[in-house]
């Protein structure tokens, strides 16, 4: 099959999110179809990775919206009711260009990845797409009110929630659309009386997380990684910080948190020093969840599934985990991940963790076999390539 992906950012490296997700994609469809991309690139960086990206795709081709511009786009918004987060990726010359690729080539089917990117493709029912969605964004925005704020970030937020719930019935325009959990795929079903929703899983690189020997002899580190300039992540680490921590040193003084991704904003870089470590970028993540004794994602906001939790689950590391995600993943609680959404709650799970060599070596056994059978790029991949099929003979 001939296949274009039609992604909001550029999928190199693919470290974190929705760049990741698109790259293990194509990375294993690449063998048996032919694939083209068309993306933004936002600064002169995202140019420099055309070559790597070749390897993967036939053609790639970057359309420059820098930062400057997406932020012009918003003052749409003082007459446009679209979402800040589509108006930020609007561009002409995208929508002239993917004209032309699609007269050109012809393609079987095209991956549209995210909400933002939903308005290129959402009247050309000529051609078979898909809709990829990284997460239920209404039920995103619904759930990041719940956390108190400044009176004009709550305006603000309460503004873009209800834009994406009015926005959203986009996704019935195409053939399929596509979220990562079951969770988010019923909110949209029961919310927008929908009957195209299906779901693609969020993978895990098992050559890169693999399940080699986890060490579970030690009980003095607590991690959690993820972009740290991302809301519901600096969330996190502060509540984790200030109502969660101080429990667990109450009976584990010298217990290290490690606090592993990239971009921290300052909040993140405060919370350095005694027992705190802020470590920005790590290249080698699996090194880094292999020497915790417990990954914590304490998340109070958000929707979809956590790669976190996922990458920690797949090298056997227990994980302790809010509710955020957690019904994605489909499993019982203690399969993997343990579920608590009270702080005191929350703080005795971990304590109980490191504790027990037993219990840890358990629950992180549980997390192995359930990412071997559900959770492998390999599996994802297979079910994406059927959706494809599907839509094609229509």
């Amino acid at each position: 099959m001939k296949l274009l992906f039609l992604a909001n950012r550029v999928p190199y490296p693919p470290y974190r999110g929705d760049k990741l997700k698109i790259f293990n994609l194509a990375q294993r469809l690449k063998n048996k179809h032919e694939l083209h991309l068309l993306t933004f690139a936002q600064n002169k960086e995202d140019l420099t990775y055309k070559t790597e990206l070749e390897k993967v795709f036939k053609s790639v081709t970057f359309i420059y919206l820098p930062k400057w511009k997406s932020a012009l786009n918003c003052i749409a918004a003082l007459w446009n009711k679209l979402p800040l987060q589509v108006l930020y990726f609007q561009s002409n010359e995208l929508k002239n260009k993917l004209n032309i690729i699609i007269e050109k080539e012809r393609f079987d089917a095209i991956h549209v990845q995210h909400l933002r990117m939903a308005s290129y493709l959402s009247e050309r029912k000529d051609l078979p797409r898909i809709l990829d969605l990284p997460d239920a964004f209404s039920l995103y925005w619904q759930r990041r009110k719940t956390i108190k704020r400044s009176l004009w970030v709550t305006l603000f937020e309460n503004m873009e929630q209800k834009r994406v719930l009015n926005y959203e019935p986009v996704l019935k325009e195409y053939n399929l659309s596509l979220v990562c959990s079951q969770e988010d795929l019923d909110y949209l079903v029961q919310t927008h009386h929908v009957s195209n929703m299906r779901l693609l899983p969020n993978g895990v690189n098992l050559n890169t997380f693999s399940s080699g020997g986890h060490d579970y002899t030690h009980n003095n580190q607590l991690l959690f990684t993820g972009n740290m300039d991302y809301a519901p992540n600096i969330d996190a680490v502060i509540y984790f910080t200030e109502s969660i921590l101080p429990i667990i040193r109450t009976h584990f003084p010298d217990i290290q948190f490690v606090i592993a991704g990239q971009r921290p904003v300052k909040k993140v870089l405060a919370l350095a020093g005694n027992g705190i470590l802020v470590t920005g970028f790590v290249k080698d993540l699996a090194a880094t969840y292999n020497n915790a004794s417990v990954v914590v994602a304490p998340l109070r906001f958000g929707a979809g599934t956590q790669n976190k939790v996922l990458e920690a689950m797949a090298m056997g590391v227990p994980v302790v985990c809010s509710n955020i995600g957690f019904a994605g993943l489909g499993i019982k609680n203690g399969e993997g991940a343990i579920m608590q959404t009270d702080p005191e709650l929350f703080a005795k799970s971990i304590i109980e963790l490191l504790q027990s060599d037993e219990k840890r070596k358990r629950v992180g056994g549980y997390g192995i076999n359930i990412i071997k059978t559900k959770f492998d790029w390999d599996i994802v991949t297979q079910k994406l390539e059927q959706y494809f099929i599907e839509i094609s003979k229509k």
